[in-house]
């Protein structure tokens, strides 16, 4: 059996022989099905990866294969592909084929890396457990007992698991890197309108960003490399030239970092987590990079801005599942009135049908300016704030999240309690800057834990240099 590395080994092996394409893909369906009890997958494209393979496979043969071929990514069930399913792991779109590729999987595509499925996540992508999926609750492979975080636990679990060797996740409120933290993977947060949205389903339009979940830091630069730039089909895209991530991980600069005081010394914090991070400043320390306590006085708005503007814009978003044009139409309809109610009163899941209602209440007359519109004063304040320590500083650092994996069960009772699960990872999308999960070292409890760095808006080469320094310590 062959035991993934990096992209860059495998390349190597591909080249030489060792290893085929067509291989990789069997094995990787082997153990898909092996490990079925996860639920990391909702569907495999046995047929058109085998396709793939065996093309790439004649492309190496003959030199001209792409930077990453037989690369095997597993995308998220809300990334379009074109002639597969997606649904968003919702029974809305049970069924419906997507008409075209997103952008990010024509570019994978035109790289040769072999797309072999669609992962669970969170039903439209709102959740931080993964159980909020129509397919059923994705274990994490470290402990099928705890949850691998969320939205895209199925793609942190993929990874984490060996099912694949990167996949494509969405963030919107730390969707990447929370369950990367959980599962000891490295998962990445672009800026905002560094990756093309078009082909993303939407969930909160200027806060959802595409990016990847990988094994190394080193992986993660050469597929983000590889999926940003700008899409003529996404408007929000930026024409920002594309750095060469990979190359820039080889500098060995010193950089000047701030930690929030706030998210150091809040009280949910696990010591652990705590001890973890403060072994890891110490270290950049010693490495000779300057680091220093910041304040941040908006720490507790920031959960409270996120979930008034998310559920906003996904209220506005996701009118567009009424069962008329494609996905699920209730049986029990009797007018148009009711078939709209009906579809999705039986369509859509509880939590999703908790943030359209919350969404349309702080948009309502009489509640506007209340919410959504103060909500947009402090994501400002929120923005200013931390373009104000970028002045003086290259980077911020906090924990990835306040503590390892929960228990299934733990925090889905209550939603304000989940909620406050994204309460590290939020500022980087309200702020629109890149953020970064990568493994700091490890639990009592056996489980992985996190560190975060953010950095300034298209700074993601410097962010990707100093992650790959950063080693989970014992």
């Amino acid at each position: 059996m062959y035991s993934f590395s990096t992209i860059q080994t495998l390349q190597s092996d591909l080249k030489s022989g060792k290893v085929s394409c067509t291989s990789l893909v069997e094995q990787a369906l082997l153990l898909i099905e092996e490990k079925k009890r996860l639920n990391a997958f909702l569907e495999v494209f046995k047929d058109s990866a085998l396709r793939q393979a065996k093309e790439i496979d004649k492309k190496i043969k003959d030199g001209k294969a792409g930077r990453l071929a037989g690369v095997i990514v597993g995308l998220k069930d809300n990334i379009c592909y074109k002639g597969h399913k997606v649904s968003a792991s919702s029974k809305i779109l049970e069924g419906f084929e997507s008409l075209y590729s997103a952008t990010v999987v024509e570019k994978l595509l035109a790289e040769d890396a072999i797309i072999i499925g669609r992962l669970n996540c969170d039903e439209f992508a709102m959740g931080s457990s993964n159980e909020n999926s129509a397919y059923g609750n994705v274990l994490n492979p470290l402990n099928e007992k705890c949850v691998p975080g969320g939205s895209s636990g199925g793609a942190a679990a993929a990874v984490a698991a060996d099912l694949c060797h990167v996949t494509l996740g969405s963030d919107t409120g730390g969707s990447i890197r929370q369950p990367a933290s959980f599962t000891g993977t490295v998962g990445i947060k672009p800026t905002y309108g560094r990756v093309s949205r078009y082909g993303l389903i939407a969930y909160a339009s200027s806060f959802d960003q595409i990016g990847p979940v990988t094994k190394t830091v080193e992986d993660c630069a050469l597929v983000l490399e590889i999926i940003s730039g700008n899409d003529p089909h996404d408007n929000t895209s930026s024409s920002k030239k594309v750095e060469n991530y990979t190359a820039a991980l080889s500098t060995d600069k010193k950089y000047k970092i701030a930690y929030l005081k706030e998210c150091i010394e809040a009280e949910g914090l696990d010591p652990e987590v705590r001890a973890s991070v403060l072994k890891q400043i110490d270290t950049l320390k010693m490495a000779g990079h300057t680091v220093e306590a910041v304040s941040f006085p908006y720490l507790d708005y920031l959960v409270p801005i996120y979930y008034v503007i998310t559920t906003a814009e996904a209220s506005s978003n996701l009118s567009r599942f009424s069962g008329i044009h494609y996905g699920h139409r209730s049986d029990k309809g009797t007018d148009l009135e009711s078939t709209y109610k009906k579809s999705r009163s039986e369509g859509f899941g509880k939590e999703v049908k908790r943030r359209i209602m919350l969404g349309t209440f702080v948009l309502s007359a009489g509640y506007y300016d209340a919410y959504y519109s103060k909500g947009q004063k402090v994501r400002r304040l929120v923005y200013n704030k931390t373009k104000e320590i970028f002045k003086t500083h290259d980077f911020i650092l906090t924990p990835s999240t306040p503590g390892t994996a929960f228990e299934f069960g733990k925090n889905s009772a209550d939603p304000i309690k989940m909620y406050l699960e994204d309460i590290f990872t939020v500022q980087a999308p309200i702020a629109g800057i890149p953020a970064i999960s990568v493994p700091c070292g490890k639990h009592s409890n056996g489980l992985p834990m996190g560190l975060q760095l953010m950095a300034d808006s298209f700074e993601e080469s410097k962010l990707l240099n100093l992650a790959s320094k950063i080693k989970p310590l014992s």
